[in-house]
């Protein structure tokens, strides 16, 4: 039987539901599955309108829109286009004048356990002051801007700042190689660079402003001008003449007052890169106006975000959900928020726990991989169990970035949530800005396993090869029938990749997410079954075969041919299985060995540490087609350690097979 099939299988004998309890669904925001199919059939009988007044609710404009969708150069499609705003002035200024100013925006806590607290008028008199610093250095409205840096507060002001003066923030993440920074820069044009001397994970200092010197002298990014550089730690770094500059030297001087500047709803808030099967990374644009909507309404409907609630999103802002739910929605959405340096198992695996006991943290969204790693060290040590803090203070917790398991699942509501927090198993995507499909709190039967059913807005469907609807039940590929003011607006430089990408001409103009999926027959819930194409979902950060691929072949002295594909892994969600074709003897044993350890480290050196192979595989050649195309259906049947039952006729060496099929 396939993954997939297997999947399906799953989806149908699981019969666990747990519907919301009443408390829950009295006090919520979308109460009871009433509110939420009035809030669907609103959006059926007036899509524009719904929306409308949405943003008219949620979002402050400086020009009111009079426009809500303009569909006349689909897929390239734009919403409120004729309202301005600015991101920075809907996440700290709105609160100006309001009880907000003084509650604490963030709670943040270090590597080491130290724990500094910013309030939102204070968070405020910060991002102005770095956006004065910014003009000082001459980027202006329109320019782009690369951020590489510590999850720290001045990672989200960096970013606020931005946004403030209507420059494009590009966010990488701070395990990313020199070369894949490089790449970023040149594509995106950016002017300057936002990073730190050093990183604290799990009490080791690591580089960053070392990584981004060996990037700029890489060639091809003479834009930059600019290098500011948060001193992190008290170790020195590099410092050029002329271009670099500490935060201190930049912020020297100036003002804690900055007027924000006023930007049309379409304009870029930022450029996020993501991993595409062609090897070439995808500088995902997001707009102003529908992000900054969906990152508030998210908020409030996901996450039925209470005043006095302590949230928690452990994701870095290196990647989408760090941008969504901890740089701009729980800002947009007034609340206060934790966010976290260090890393889930240092000083022990217990941190996550301690620390929302410390903090009272009564919402925590966290990724599988996490979730399952934890659960590995708590069965191995019963000293960072969850039952050995003080987790009274939950009231609903997340999940995000890939499936989850049922049975990690049913662990994290039992001996996380104690089995009274409802789950939320959040099914999103860089492109689409925000939550797509998940349970409503207060509203929604919880199966686990499931991310259940769309918000309300999002036309979500599973159709077949040629766009039409599939019966509940049976799998097929997921789509969104209709925009939504969230969902990505280009490829940055690249419209016809972004057409080829996501509104292929044979699914009827439907956004292509990507994913396989099947909805149950009984509720019509959805699963996720895995990636239609070849990007791999590795704890949660999608990396792309053929740019793993590349990095390998790129190694010239050692390898000639190499060919990835993704197996599953219990903690991982997905783990990446390379095999490979040396321009030598195959080798075994111990050489074997050595020289997987060296194309791993050579992996991480090119693409970062989270793109390393967990398997590299040693053959003479690869399987492939008289026409010589490589088999990777086959490729995926080895990792898996499944006998192959395929038709191998049309392989042009069978016997390849085997030899692939021995591990090392």
């Amino acid at each position: 039987m396939s993954s997939s099939s297997s999947a399906i299988q799953s989806v149908l004998v699981e019969n666990r539901v747990f519907p919301p309890a009443e408390s829950v669904v009295k006090a919520a925001r979308i109460s009871g599955m009433d509110g939420y199919n009035a809030l669907c059939a609103a959006a059926e009988k007036d899509f524009e309108g719904f929306w409308a007044k949405l943003a008219r609710e949620n979002v402050v404009w400086n020009k009111p829109f009079t426009r809500t969708l303009d569909e006349s150069n689909a897929p390239f499609y734009k919403w409120f286009d004729d309202g301005e705003l600015n991101a920075s002035a809907n996440c700290l200024d709105k609160h100006i004048g309001t009880p907000v100013e003084s509650k604490t925006a963030i709670i943040f806590e270090a590597d080491d356990g130290a724990v500094t607290k910013v309030s939102y008028k204070e968070l405020l008199a910060k991002v102005s002051q770095f956006a004065n610093a910014l003009k000082a250095q001459g980027i202006k409205k329109g320019d782009r801007v690369l951020v590489y840096m510590p999850m720290t507060v001045e990672g989200v002001v960096a970013m606020q700042a931005c946004a403030r003066i209507g420059a494009t923030h590009s966010v990488v993440f701070g395990g990313f190689s020199a070369k894949s920074l490089q790449e970023r820069i040149i594509d995106a044009g950016a002017v300057a660079v936002i990073t730190a001397n050093y990183q604290m994970r799990g009490g080791k200092e690591l580089p960053l402003k070392g990584i981004v010197d060996e990037a700029l002298a890489m060639g091809g990014c003479d834009t930059i001008k600019t290098v500011l550089v948060y001193q992190r730690t008290a170790t020195a770094c590099n410092m050029v003449a002329g271009r670099d500059k500490t935060f201190a030297e930049a912020l020297a001087g100036q003002s804690t007052e900055c007027a924000p500047v006023a930007v049309g709803a379409e304009h870029p808030l930022f450029i996020l890169y993501t991993s595409g099967s062609t090897g070439k990374p995808k500088g995902v644009q997001h707009s102003t106006g529908g992000y900054l909507l969906w990152a508030k309404l998210t908020m409030d409907w996901t996450f039925d975000l209470k005043s006095d609630d302590i949230f928690w999103c452990t994701a870095d802002i290196g990647w989408i959900t760090g941008h969504t739910y901890v740089a701009y929605g729980p800002l947009a959405a007034g609340a206060t928020q934790i966010i976290f340096e260090g890393v889930p198992t240092f000083p022990n695996a217990g941190r996550f726990w301690q620390m929302i006991e410390r903090h009272k943290c009564t919402i925590f969204y966290t990724a599988p991989t996490a979730i399952r790693s934890l659960i590995k060290a708590a069965e191995g040590d019963a000293s960072v169990h969850p039952d050995r803090s003080d987790l009274s203070s939950l009231r609903i917790l997340g999940s995000v970035g890939e499936p989850i398991n049922p049975e990690a699942w049913m662990w994290y509501y039992k001996n996380v949530g104690g089995e009274r927090c409802p789950i939320v198993d959040t099914f999103w995507q860089t492109e689409t800005g925000g939550h797509m499909i998940t349970p409503l709190p207060g509203a929604t039967p919880l199966v686990p396993g499931s991310c259940t059913l769309p918000l309300p807005g999002i036309m979500t469907a599973i159709v077949d090869e040629a766009g039409n609807d599939m019966p509940n039940g049976a799998g097929g590929i997921l789509v969104v029938k209709k925009p939504w003011p969230s969902m990505i607006r280009t490829i940055w430089n690249d419209p016809e990749r972004f057409k080829k990408s996501y509104f292929p001409e044979e699914l009827k103009g439907y956004y292509l997410a990507g994913d396989g999926a099947v909805r149950s027959e009984d509720r019509g819930y959805f699963r996720i079954t895995g990636r239609i194409d070849d990007v791999l979902n590795v704890s949660g950060h999608r990396m792309g075969t053929m740019e793993i691929e590349s990095a390998l072949v790129a190694k010239t002295d050692l390898v000639a041919e190499a060919a990835v594909v993704g197996r599953p892994d219990d903690l991982t969600g997905e783990a990446i299985c390379a095999f490979v074709v040396l321009k030598r003897a195959r080798p075994t044993g111990d050489e074997a060995k050595q020289i997987a350890k060296e194309l791993r480290d050579w992996v991480a050196k090119e693409i970062g540490p989270i793109a390393k192979p967990k398997d590299i595989r040693f053959g003479e050649n690869l399987p492939k087609t008289r026409s010589g195309k490589i088999m990777r259906r086959l490729l995926r049947s080895i990792a898996k350690g499944e006998t192959i039952t395929q038709d191998t006729s049309t392989l042009e060496n069978p016997a390849i097979l085997d030899q692939l099929g021995q591990a090392y």
